[in-house]
């Protein structure tokens, strides 16, 4: 109510006064007290009634609109919310907006009442019921203030009440799934079908997208203005939900949440929550439930010295331990506890490691924007029957498997996470261990969508983080997949190789490009080992060509085409 005369305030505060009978819908004398303040006020003005007639709230918008407080915090979860919301239309039609129908639905009001306003008198009324479905309404009217009917209307609550009963019987055992809001800041209509495919993966119903182009408000993310135009459309769109399309500050969140009585869901938030739902391993579920804590700790939110930890007796007296503060400890032990569990499963990955360079077995690494084809290409090298799904992070489990090539030998391909735009920099740092199997690759497959219209940003994405894991100088194909789609195929350049998946097409080409790759450099070797290295000599006789060996007394003397890693070897 600000910028109002206090006298208008207190004539606003007696609208509160007023009681109704429970067989008035609204009484002519309320509607046209609501009709002279609105044309004081110059603004709309709300009133929500109970079933039993008396006031429960008065709200002041603004000429066009006007903020409805109950919207989502009264929605009977069981049939209709047993509250009727009626406001004026300065100067305007009596006819219900898509905004009030919105709001009439989300919230399954007993009813919703527009009362046109002129020269600050009521001069008709429309009233919208909840219809056959939950998802459509009934307008009745324009009444004139005078001959309301008052009967008929709440005969028709009841009848709504009813209906609406059986229909969310009928409807209770259906999973449905999350209406979402997508709001983006400065984000390209490439980026925000990217969320949208997220909030999808996430099981959500996406309705509606809004952006706005402008400097990053720190209180309210898009802006205050732009926030509450946002509330106007979740109320139209029946939305459950808002998904913004980066990161949001405790402060934003807040204040987002307030504005709009919906839950707030940041880009950060949304990933966490898919890669929960797919961790499927120990270590998966470990890195998952690391990087959710890491996020959470900064933006845990208490309630003052209400939630003390107090106790009696000498020593106890004071504030206490705030509950925020035993919950911050809580969470600060856990992922210290998750970070020692995952220092020893990266400790195993090495052994691993450390046993496959030592047996001389090549290990090449599978990596890409998500949903670029890894596991279906996986599949189709190795029948590993890995999960494939056309989803965003359908797997995150690293998945190793082992072929055997031509004049190479054993080698193994291992499925890493895929990448995305904007990775949480938790998650990043939780699945380290897993990002580490492409830093120690011998070869990287740089797995690309080329159907993908932003194929070329999304190397861009991936090339940045495979940097920030150091792996430059790591021999690397770039693997053009689901060629399938495209009406005709580029010419392949150097290093790059186009192939399916799904078809297998190519699947030969890229197979010779690894063996190339992987091809040992050869030297000629000339030396004597003693006779306590036969595991050497073995590795000689292995791995080498054209081996000639002369028994002698001080040793086994060797002359052969070595590779240069055993090379090294046998000098160190």
């Amino acid at each position: 109510m600000a910028g109002l005369k206090s006298r208008t305030i207190e004539e606003l505060k007696g609208l509160y006064e007023f009681k109704l009978s429970p067989q008035e819908f609204i009484s002519e004398a309320l509607v046209g007290e609501m009709a002279r303040l609105t044309e004081v006020t110059g603004k709309e003005i709300s009133i929500f009634l109970s079933r039993s007639g008396r006031v429960l709230d008065v709200s002041v918008g603004t000429d066009k609109s006007v903020k409805l407080p109950y919207m989502r915090v009264r929605r009977g979860s069981a049939g209709v919310s047993g509250i009727r919301a009626l406001h004026t239309h300065p100067g305007g039609s009596p006819m219900l907006s898509s905004v009030d129908v919105g709001s009439l639905l989300s919230s399954r009001f007993d009813a919703m009442a527009a009362i046109a306003v002129k020269e600050g008198k009521a001069t008709a009324m429309c009233v919208g019921f909840i219809g056959e479905k939950l998802d459509q309404a009934r307008i009745t009217g324009p009444f004139r203030p005078g001959r309301i009917p008052q009967q008929a209307l709440m005969h028709e609550i009841a009848a709504v009440t009813e209906r609406i009963q059986q229909l969310v019987r009928l409807h209770e055992t259906e999973d449905a799934p999350e209406r979402a809001v997508l709001v983006g800041l400065n984000a390209p209509q490439e980026s925000m079908e990217e969320l949208a495919r997220l909030a999808e993966t996430a099981g959500a119903q996406v309705v509606g997208s809004l952006t706005q182009n402008r400097d990053r408000d720190r209180a309210y993310y898009v802006g205050k203005g732009k926030a509450q135009e946002l509330s106007l459309q979740m109320s139209a769109l029946d939305a459950d939900i808002v998904i913004t399309n980066d990161e949001l500050s405790p402060l934003e969140t807040r204040n987002l949440e307030e504005t709009l009585g919906v839950k707030i869901v940041d880009r950060t938030m949304l990933i966490l929550d898919i890669f929960a739902a797919h961790a499927r391993t120990r270590e998966g579920r470990l890195q998952v439930e690391l990087a959710q804590l890491q996020y959470t700790l900064p933006r845990l939110a208490g309630e003052g010295v209400s939630l003390s930890r107090l106790g009696g007796g000498i020593g106890t007296r004071g504030p206490g331990e705030k509950k925020i503060e035993i919950d911050r400890r809580r969470i600060r032990r856990r992922i210290f506890e998750l970070q020692q569990e995952l220092g020893k499963v990266a400790e195993q990955r090495e052994l691993r490691r450390t046993a496959r360079r030592e047996n001389d077995v090549k290990e090449v690494a599978l990596v890409g924007y998500t949903n670029a084809g890894k596991s279906s290409l996986l599949n189709a090298l190795t029948d590993a029957e890995v999960r494939a799904e056309d989803k965003l992070f359908a797997t995150l489990d690293p998945v190793t498997r082992r072929v055997e090539l031509p004049d190479i030998g054993e080698i193994v391909f291992t499925d890493t996470v895929g990448f995305i735009e904007k990775l949480p920099h938790d998650l990043v740092s939780a699945f380290r261990s897993t990002l580490e199997e492409a830093a120690r690759a011998d070869l990287l497959l740089l797995v690309t969508d080329a159907s993908s219209p932003t194929a070329g940003r999304q190397m861009e994405v991936v090339r940045e983080l495979l940097s920030s894991l150091h792996t430059d100088e790591t021999p690397k194909i770039l693997v053009m997949n689901k060629t399938d789609r495209l009406e005709e195929q580029p010419e392949a350049g150097k290093d790059t190789v186009y192939i399916s998946a799904k078809t297998g097409e190519g699947l030969e080409t890229l197979l010779t490009l690894v063996a190339e790759k992987l091809a040992p450099q050869f030297m000629t070797y000339r030396g004597t080992l003693g006779y306590d290295r036969g595991d050497l000599l073995a590795l000689v006789n292995r791995s080498g060509k054209d081996v000639f060996l002369d028994y002698r007394p001080d040793g086994v003397y060797i002359e052969a085409r070595l590779p240069v890693e055993v090379i090294r070897k046998l000098g160190a």
